[in-house]
């Protein structure tokens, strides 16, 4: 059965790497984009006619194309490595593992921000998105280098 597999995953090799590049565009422009509407959101008197348009905004980015694009990237990324036996690859790999692993959970307070800007409810000041704003860019640098550099190999 996983031999079967696997030789699928290698015939499509090119195919799923597309498909997993496109998912992390689309993911990482979202992650970029959500935290900077964030800041510009706090500004914003609640209730008011631009607020309710900011939730609305960052309700559609985070349905029709984070969550669909994290999702994309995850099932594009395992086919990907089990193709290519990567999970044999060395230190690399896991680093990379690691700093998606990271960056799903960061996905994951994206989510938990959005709801609470939904409700009324966001405790944080402008500083701490404009802050946040910078965590998956260190994080696609981390993923980024590994892949193509495979230190720790």
């Amino acid at each position: 059965m996983f031999d079967i597999l696997a030789e699928f995953f290698q015939e499509y090799y090119y195919w799923l790497l597309a498909l997993h590049i496109i998912s992390v565009i689309s993911w990482m422009a979202g992650m970029f984009y959500l935290p900077r509407l964030f800041v510009y959101h706090t500004r914003l008197e609640i209730g008011s006619e631009a607020s309710e348009m900011f939730k609305e905004m960052e309700r559609k980015l985070m349905r029709i194309i984070i969550n669909p694009a994290m999702s994309g990237t995850w099932i594009f990324g395992l086919a990907l490595s089990f193709g290519q036996d990567s999970w044999h690859a060395g230190g690399w790999f896991y680093i990379k593992i690691a700093a998606v692993l990271i960056l799903s959970g960061f996905h994951g307070y994206l989510s938990k921000w959005r709801k609470l800007f939904e409700r009324d409810k966001n405790p944080h000041p402008e500083r701490y998105f404009r802050l946040m704003n910078e965590v998956p860019t260190i994080l696609m640098m981390i993923i980024v280098f590994m892949v193509f550099l495979k230190p720790f190999s």
